[in-house]
């Protein structure tokens, strides 16, 4: 990969990120500022959030240049979360970044947020790349795609409504821990028992088998209606203290088969035996282990390290470069899009 310098922004919900990238590998430097308002209210309340990028995203951007050693003009291009995301949120980093193009002559490139997520893992494992089945897994987004190239994707499954991440939070809020959910539920998990409660795993009982010709899809709303059911339950005995563990263990434990599931779905029929996982879940340990469980030896996995599965600069500075070599850039009209399509996507 030509030996580009680009800085990546990213705005789309409630980290503001800055990253200088040089070439595919080379992190020059990385800043991640997260907002920590949102706790009081148990989610991103957007125009918070929106509020806090814009009084943060200067000095967020300029200790990532500073701490890169480098001036706008040096770089070879700008990248910037374009969506999906925040409405409010995403339209201050594509602010910011059109603005310094225009003043130092570098061109931008809008990026999608979740394509973005898939180069997470290659900037630190340059073996992570296509082809391989994608688990993107975050708090607003459930994929699972076929990367047979960079830029080139075929959706095999996707969310039918809630995201894998938004019922870790909405889960870990039933039973009193803090937000953002997933670490604390993660480690409540830890203490109990996943077999506990038999939670069930929507979808997969009408095509639980590898070779099924339908979509992949994925469904979360009835499992978190299901643990909100027994969470009330037992607030009702007065035993929800002792048996807390071992509901978090037990939605957890339903969260991942499913997840696991799919992507060994996916495997059986696209042949391919490599797996990349990103997204804020792909940071879950326990969802790392299973879907080790799930494959012999043999098939790769690739995951990023929890720096690079948060939302980030880094992934987005990675997005661009691939962008620009391809002779791609954005106009100075580029504007912020929270249902962005995903470029290269097929279904």
């Amino acid at each position: 990969m030509s030996d580009l310098l680009v800085l990546g922004i990213e705005t789309s919900c409630d980290e503001t990120s800055a990253a200088v990238l040089h070439g595919a590998h080379d992190l020059r430097s990385h800043v991640i500022l997260s907002q920590d308002m949102h706790a009081v209210y148990g989610g991103v309340v957007p125009e918070l959030a929106a509020r806090a990028h814009l009084q943060v995203v200067d000095d967020v951007v300029g200790r990532a240049l500073d701490d890169a050693g480098c001036m706008l003009a040096e770089l070879d291009g700008i990248g910037v979360t374009a969506g999906p995301g925040l409405i409010g949120a995403l339209l201050v980093g594509v602010c910011w970044a059109k603005a310094a193009a225009y003043a130092s002559g570098v061109p931008v490139v809008g990026v999608h947020h979740m394509e973005a997520h898939l180069f997470a893992p290659h900037i630190e494992d340059p073996a992570a790349e296509p082809p391989f089945v994608a688990l993107l897994v975050s708090g607003g987004h459930t994929l699972l795609l076929h990367a047979t190239a960079w830029g080139e994707y075929r959706l095999l499954g996707r969310t039918r409504d809630d995201a894998a991440g938004e019922a870790f939070d909405k889960v870990a809020r039933l039973l009193g821990l803090p937000y953002p959910g997933g670490a604390p539920l993660e480690a409540l998990a830890t203490e109990g028992d996943p077999a506990r409660y038999s939670f069930p795993r929507p979808l997969l009982a009408s095509s639980g088998k590898p070779g099924a010709t339908e979509a992949l899809d994925f469904s979360f709303s009835g499992l978190k209606t299901a643990v909100a059911t027994q969470v009330a339950e037992l607030e009702a005995n007065g035993g929800l203290d002792a048996e807390r563990a071992h509901v978090a263990a037990s939605f957890q434990a339903a969260v991942n088969d499913v997840l696991a599931t799919r992507a060994a779905q996916a495997v059986e029929r696209t042949g391919t035996g490599r797996i990349l996982v990103a997204g804020g879940v792909s940071a879950n340990g326990a969802l790392r282990r299973e879907l080790r469980r799930r494959h012999p030896p043999e098939v790769e996995l690739f995951h990023a390290t929890p720096r690079l599965s948060v939302d980030n600069g880094a992934m987005v500075a990675r997005t661009a470069a691939f962008r620009l070599l391809l002779g791609e850039s954005s106009d100075l009209d580029l504007s912020a899009d929270a249902s962005l399509p995903f470029p290269g996507l097929r279904e």
